[in-house]
């Protein structure tokens, strides 16, 4: 086990997290440098944004999960910009010209990166990098069903349950 993904297994078990939300919590706090974070995340009531001196969370009037996403954005951000907490180098698995996602992560033998920028969706399934056009969905969480033959891959979006197979192919590598 790296040092970030203890890290990572430590922050959520501090916030009584799973480790897929503490995970998206580190990454995009990773990528904007602790400044800021968008999430769809169940434990913290859905979608939300935090950046410090201000939590935005589904559920309006609900001040106990305010104050929930406001600890836990704080600790990790903290560790962030403190430099406790860094990613490690990585050579990018998915093609260049994407950029850096604003989430991404992996189970078993299956990745995946979101890049709402360019509204591509890029996923390695061992069989090379596939990368998909999102339209105008904005990508906020990802599944994955288990099957004797490895599993399938459903993301969720503003308008629901996202299958890949509905998604435009824009190149394959």
């Amino acid at each position: 086990m790296s040092n970030l993904d203890q890290q990572v297994r430590d922050i959520a078990q501090r916030h009584n997290l799973s480790e897929g939300s503490a995970w998206q919590l580190v990454n995009g706090l990773l990528s904007t440098g602790g400044g800021q974070v968008q999430f769809n995340i169940p434990e913290l009531g859905g979608m939300g944004q935090w950046m410090p001196g201000m939590v935005m969370c589904s559920d309006l009037f609900n001040n106990a999960l305010k104050s929930r996403v406001d600890t836990v954005c704080a600790d990790v951000a903290s560790m962030v910009r403190s430099g406790v907490l860094k990613a490690p180098p990585t050579i990018n698995w998915w093609p260049g010209d994407l950029g850096v996602p604003s989430t991404s992560g992996a189970q078993n033998n299956i990745r995946y990166a979101w890049f709402p920028s360019s509204r591509r969706l890029a996923v390695d399934a061992g069989g090379g990098v596939w990368v998909y056009d999102t339209g105008d969905h904005n990508i906020g969480g990802v599944s994955q069903q288990q099957s004797g033959s490895g599993g399938t891959l459903t993301f969720t979006s503003q308008y629901g349950n996202v299958n890949l197979a509905t998604l435009p192919v824009i190149s394959r590598a």
